[in-house]
């Protein structure tokens, strides 16, 4: 039987319940973070955990349990689950809208959910041809405060993700109103020319992905070059190589946008060599 976290302890898959007057369930007034173990070790757990209270901070969701009592919660799920390599999420609401803070505290207690499920990688295809992205109809308002955080608020971006499988694309990719190159729905994007790479700053604003920031770092440590700046259409078109990140699909190469073909139509050298670097850094922080 398939166990979750909720809110402070272990329960059955098929027993766990909120409220009908939940805050998330009828507002959307949340945040999630998916992650990735391997070797029964969640990867950049700390990271996830900090990006989730800073977005609590900006968007003013309570989180009633500290960063300890989360990391124990996900271990524990992780352990009922007889799980080493697996998926996880972790949901938190603001709560019943009903609920009273209990007594002696100012607010009401968040709904917090943790699941953890058999990790499932993307198929192996995609990694050795590079798949096709298209351009998402939608546009990222940069005065909304949800992006750049990661809210349960996912309709739209399902809807984007929706209508690119419809066409037969891994991902959709959206622009601002501005018209400048934001992310994918559920990934971040990297462009190469040159052997630089390029991403739209986090203040585009993009979701700071952990698999970004991992991606990032080893830039850094292997002297390549990276450039946070405005990117435009042109410049993804004129891209030498183009890329994905999230921490399932890790590095994601790109072979098309649309019936434009990225290169040479196939995964390019930097894109290769940071999928190897992406693996072996998955490996050094998943050590038991």
């Amino acid at each position: 039987m398939e166990k979750v976290f909720l809110n402070d302890c272990l329960v059955d898959a098929d027993k766990a319940f909120i409220s009908a007057n939940d805050s998330g369930f009828l507002y959307g007034a949340g945040l999630f973070e998916t992650m990735r173990s391997c070797n029964a070790v969640v990867f950049r757990l700390e990271d996830h955990l900090e990006r989730l209270f800073k977005g609590a901070g900006v968007l003013s969701i309570n989180i009633s349990c500290d960063k300890k009592f989360i990391t124990d919660a996900v271990y524990q799920t992780l352990a009922a689950n007889n799980l080493t390599d697996a998926r996880l999420r972790l949901t938190i609401t603001n709560g019943s809208m009903r609920e009273h803070a209990p007594k002696g505290q100012g607010e009401r207690r968040s709904t917090l959910l943790i699941t953890a499920t058999d990790f499932q990688p993307y198929p192996a295809q995609y990694y050795k041809k590079g798949v096709m992205v298209v351009l998402c109809p939608f546009r990222q308002n940069t005065s909304d405060p949800i992006y750049g955080n990661k809210t349960i608020n996912y309709f739209s971006r399902i809807m984007g993700l929706n209508q690119a499988h419809q066409k037969g694309a891994a991902e959709a990719l959206w622009f601002t109103l501005d018209g400048w190159l934001a992310e994918g729905c559920v990934s971040n994007i990297f462009l190469v020319r040159d052997s630089k790479l390029f991403t739209p700053a986090v203040s585009t604003p993009v979701l700071p992905g952990i698999a970004r920031k991992t991606v990032c770092e080893i830039a850094a440590a292997n002297s390549i070059e990276l450039v946070e700046k405005d990117l435009s259409i042109d410049d993804l078109l004129g891209a030498e190589e183009v890329f994905l990140t999230n921490v399932i699909m890790q590095v994601m190469p790109i072979n098309s946008v649309e019936k434009h073909t990225v290169g040479e139509g196939s995964p390019g050298p930097v894109t290769m060599k940071l999928m190897n670097y992406f693996d072996e850094f998955v490996r050094s922080r998943c050590r038991k």
